[in-house]
């Protein structure tokens, strides 16, 4: 397949699955095994829990940051399918706890999807080079997708220095305080066309802001209220589903981006967290705010999410709603237009839209920017991460699909100012699978989701064949100027 005449850099650095990196998590079982197994166990001795407590110390605590806190959690989520009037032992309580956890190496299967942004802290970097920040999507036992983060340091001319993976790696639960606000809660329950007045009655007696345990102690009133219509008893479900798909995770101040992972937590995502397009958003301020848009995949439906932070410690996690929040891929600008955000999406599966929003969690706004033109992307062409601003416009990096289901990366190039209008758009693929690049789990592919600028030079980090991760480098005044050679 004949590629762009762009001199593309294909740097030698790689980011590989690394499957020592290992987290916690609830060993689920469902009703009766969870019985069955709790029965067992409390059968034990206090002289076999002796026994086997200072085994489980041994052999995992070195490879978490506080395994005891994990059991506890793990041990109180079971806690009401044992028997009444039972009083347990600390120790009896952590051994419950350790039959229901389960280590999930996080990254064992892949490592791709990668997107790139600024650091938020430049400090102690070289003159000239940049101190980045990546997000990408980690794969491992039943190719459950969670997101992981790496830095690095980029020079001037493009040299990159990864940071090594850490050894341990910290995942959390939704923060059981997180409160909801009345308003946008309703206004997405609306946007799901739920019957409105049960979700009044519920709200009603709710105060403007609101946590899960209030929330369900009104529906549970309700629900138990011989008055209520059985209709409505769907509608409290949408509720509850809802509240649990908006949530909070905090991660230690302490924890560096590398040990962090942000597993799926909800029953909306409870397949993956998949290709999240991490970009720097700026706002009118000048204060600068990260988005993340990602799907969540419950194994057989998919839904847009936003993932908003600040300081890669704590993370909101929220539905995207409107007639065009649907699909895969969506990607923000990083910054407002005319008062307005923005966003790719690519709704229809096979066409890459502009939306458009006064709100960033309702999209209802959509026109048609791109669609597949060439014959390396007539099965469908999507976007590759936010766009990138330089003078000449927006660089949007797109991933187009063609023969053999082969993956390429394409670029296009966006009037700054009305960013419908396209400027320019590269004939043949910047970048497309190399005979190195195209063996892994999905053959064939080069993917990213969102590229940075810096001095000049676009830094691409890309996925091959859904396995592993590399980068590549062009210059932007060469890319900008093929771009506008080849037109709209």
């Amino acid at each position: 397949m004949k590629t762009s005449t762009i001199h593309v850099t294909r740097r030698p650095e790689q980011l590989v699955p690394d499957d020592n990196r290992v987290i916690s998590r609830f060993f689920e079982m469902g009703p009766r095994r969870t019985k069955t197994t709790l029965d067992r166990v409390l059968r034990m001795t206090d002289a076999q829990v002796d026994d086997m407590l200072p085994r489980i110390w041994h052999r995992f605590s070195d490879r978490h940051n506080d395994i005891r806190s994990d059991l506890i959690q793990n041990f109180e989520q079971v806690a009401p399918h044992l028997p009444a009037g039972h009083r347990l032992s600390e120790d009896r309580k952590l051994i419950i706890g350790a039959y229901f956890t389960m280590e999930y190496s996080i990254e064992a299967a892949a490592l791709f999807n990668p997107s790139m942004v600024m650091n938020p802290s430049q400090v102690d970097v070289p003159d000239g080079s940049v101190r980045f920040l990546m997000s990408l999507r980690a794969t491992g036992e039943g190719h459950l997708s969670s997101i992981v983060f790496r830095r690095g340091v980029a020079s001037a001319e493009g040299e990159l220095q990864l940071d090594p993976p850490t050894r341990l790696a910290y995942s959390s639960r939704p923060v059981p305080d997180y409160l909801y606000n009345k308003d946008l809660f309703f206004r997405k329950l609306m946007e799901m066309k739920v019957y409105e007045e049960p979700v009044r009655m519920v709200l009603d007696e709710l105060p403007d802001q609101f946590t899960q345990q209030q929330l369900n102690e009104v529906i549970a009133v309700q629900k138990y209220n011989p008055r209520t219509p059985r209709a409505y008893l769907t509608v409290f479900s949408d509720m509850t589903w809802l509240a649990q798909a908006n949530y909070e995770v905090r991660f230690s101040s302490s924890a560096a981006p590398a040990e962090i992972v942000i597993f799926p937590a909800t029953e909306s995502e409870r397949r993956g967290m998949e290709d999240l397009r991490l970009v720097r958003f700026t706002d009118d301020h000048g204060e600068a705010h990260y988005y993340g848009t990602y799907t969540a995949y419950d194994g057989s439906r998919i839904l847009p999410m936003l993932l908003d932070t600040v300081d890669f410690h704590t993370f909101h996690i929220s539905t995207l709603n409107g007639r065009y929040a649907k699909n895969k891929g969506m990607a923000l600008f990083p910054r407002r237009i005319d008062g307005k955000y923005m966003m790719l999406s690519r709704h229809d599966g096979e066409n890459i839209y502009l939306l458009q929003s006064t709100g960033i969690h309702f999209w209802h706004e959509a026109q048609k920017l791109l669609e597949p033109r060439y014959p390396w992307e007539l099965v469908q062409l999507g976007n590759c991460g936010s766009p990138v601003e330089t003078e000449a416009g927006w660089i949007l990096l797109t991933h187009g699909v063609g023969p053999m289901r082969v993956y390429c990366i394409g670029a296009v190039l966006l009037d700054l100012h009305q960013p419908w209008k396209v400027i320019g758009r590269l004939r043949y693929p910047l970048l497309i699978p190399t005979e190195l690049e195209r063996e892994g789990y999905v053959p064939n592919v080069v993917y990213s989701c969102g590229a940075m600028a810096h001095n000049n030079l676009l830094i691409i980090p890309y996925a091959m064949s859904d396995s592993r991760t590399s980068f590549a480098v062009v210059r932007i005044d060469d890319l900008i100027n093929e771009l506008v050679n080849d037109g709209p």
